[in-house]
C-alpha cells in the first residue's frame, strides 16, 4: 500500500513538471518554442483554441504563463497549422484584459462549448526575455550612448537608416530613463560597434515599450557599416533628498 501510494504521487509530480495539467497551455508546431498553435491541457487532453475574439490580450497571458516576456503578436486561421481531427477544440470566445497570469482565468464559454473547426485554431508568437534587451555604450553618463541590442546572446548595433525622435523615446523608456526631450543621434556619434549590426530601418511610433517591438527589417538584415550606428541621449531622472533636523 505504502508503495502504491509513493508510486502514485512520483507519477503525479512528473506529469505536473511536464505541463499535463489542468489548465496549463503549450506551443505546437511552431518555428521555435517561442511560437505555435495554442494548446490547452483541459480533462486529461490537450485541445486546442478557436480564434473567435482573439486578440494580442489573449496572446499577452499566453506568452506569460509560459514564462515569456511578453507577445510579438496574437495569429489566427491555424497559422500554425491544424489541429489533430481527433483533438477538442477546448476554448471559444476568450477575452482576456491582458492582466490574467493565466488563459483559463480569462473570460471564455464553457469548456468544450464552441462553434468553430480546426482551420480556426488560434496561436501566438512571444519575446524572449533574452531578445531584445538594450544597453547604452560610449556615452559621458548612463543616459546617453550608441544603442547596442541584445539578440540571443549577442549583442550587436542598430543602423541609423530611419532613425529619429520616435525610437530615442522608446529606447528610453525601455532603460526606464525620461523620454521627454529625448533626442537620436545618427552616424556613430558615440563611436563605433564591434558587434554586427542587428536592426536596421527601426520606425517606432513612440509608444512602444521595447525597441524590438518596433517595425525593423528583421534581426541582422541590413546593409549598413558601423560609421551608421545609432545613439541616443535621455532625460535625467531628478531625485529628492530629505534632511531629517534632529530634535533637541
Amino acid at each position: 500500500m505504502v508503495k502504491a501510494t509513493l508510486l502514485f504521487l512520483i507519477l503525479t509530480i512528473v506529469t505536473a513538471t511536464f505541463g499535463e495539467y489542468e489548465g496549463n497551455v503549450r506551443l505546437v508546431d511552431g518555428t521555435s518554442a517561442l511560437n505555435g498553435r495554442v494548446e490547452v491541457f483541459h480533462d486529461q487532453q490537450w485541445g486546442t483554441v478557436c480564434d473567435d475574439f482573439w486578440s494580442s490580450n489573449d496572446a499577452v497571458v499566453v506568452c506569460r504563463q509560459l514564462g515569456y516576456t511578453t507577445a510579438k503578436r496574437a495569429v489566427s486561421n491555424a497559422y500554425f497549422g491544424e489541429g489533430s481531427a481527433d483533438q477538442p477544440i477546448h476554448l471559444d470566445d476568450v477575452l482576456c484584459d491582458g492582466t490574467e497570469s493565466r488563459l483559463i482565468n480569462c473570460r471564455h464559454n464553457e469548456w468544450g462549448d464552441e462553434n468553430c473547426e480546426h482551420d480556426e485554431d488560434a496561436g501566438v508568437e512571444c519575446t524572449n526575455q533574452c531578445e531584445g534587451h538594450i544597453r547604452l555604450v560610449g556615452g559621458s553618463s548612463m543616459y546617453e550612448g550608441r544603442v547596442e541590442v541584445n539578440y540571443y546572446g549577442v549583442w550587436g548595433t542598430v543602423c541609423d537608416d530611419g532613425w529619429g525622435t520616435n525610437d530615442a523615446e522608446v529606447v528610453c523608456r525601455q532603460l526606464g530613463y525620461p523620454t521627454t526631450n529625448a533626442e537620436a543621434f545618427r552616424g556613430a556619434t558615440y563611436g563605433e560597434g564591434s558587434g554586427p549590426i542587428l536592426l536596421a530601418n527601426v520606425g517606432c511610433y513612440g509608444r512602444e515599450s521595447n525597441l524590438a517591438d518596433c517595425s525593423h527589417r528583421g534581426w541582422y538584415n541590413n546593409d549598413c557599416g558601423h560609421n551608421e550606428d545609432a545613439g541616443v541621449r535621455c532625460g535625467k531622472t531628478t531625485s529628492l533628498t530629505l534632511f531629517h533636523q534632529p530634535s533637541d
